[in-house]
């Protein structure tokens, strides 16, 4: 979904507004979400909601860092609530403290508090939307297998180890580590864990 209102929007690059846009309309029917004490009309949230885009015209849009972002707080989320895989109330919960963009203008003109949100989220596990696709459903959520830059504990899983291990094999030099823009959170290239791995090379007899 998010995907489609970048298109529609003519955008090349997903944002979080993007992101939660695509969340309300896969909850939506007729151009309605329904989400816990606040219904959201997607006219008037600038979604075309009757149309779809062209794709064969559209540009490709890729995710923004700050859409990442998202992503990977909804994936904290999702493995505190116990699953693998990334879910549409698990990316709603990931915008309950958010302050700026389309949730910032939300909270802001629907009285949107931070509690109740995440309990509307709540009460979404489980549900079915019998007028949505599944696949519109799972494309909102990005797996780590399909991501360049990992987060600490994603890398660290896919190495098998303890995620203070990882920190300290970035500390010591031995894994090159970015950092986001201004923020403090670590990102690790896929093609670079390799770099702590070694041949092993058995004793000689």
């Amino acid at each position: 979904m998010a995907i489609q209102i970048a298109r529609l929007r003519g955008l090349t690059e997903i944002g979080p507004d993007e992101i939660l846009l695509g969340c309300l309309q896969a909850l939506s029917r007729f151009g309605i979400a329904q989400f816990g004490l606040w219904t959201f009309d997607l006219d008037t949230l600038g979604i075309d909601w009757l149309n779809a885009p062209n794709k064969t015209n559209s540009p490709k849009a890729s995710y923004s860092d700050a859409a990442v972002a998202i992503f990977d707080r909804a994936g904290q989320i999702a493995r505190l609530d116990g699953c693998s895989d990334i879910h549409i109330e698990h990316l709603l919960v990931a915008f309950a403290n958010e302050e700026t963009g389309l949730m910032g203008d939300l909270r802001r003109r629907f009285a949107i508090d931070s509690a109740a949100w995440r309990s509307a989220a709540a009460n979404l596990a489980g549900v079915r939307f019998v007028n949505q696709d599944e696949s519109k459903i799972a494309e909102l959520s990005v797996s780590p297998a399909s991501r360049e830059y990992l987060t600490p504990e994603e890398a660290a899983e896919a190495l098998g180890i303890h995620v203070q291990t990882l920190r300290a094999y970035v500390r010591s030099g031995k894994l090159p580590a970015l950092r986001l823009a201004g923020e403090r959170s670590l990102r690790i290239r896929r093609a670079d864990l390799d770099k702590v791995l070694e041949p092993l090379v058995p004793d000689k007899q």
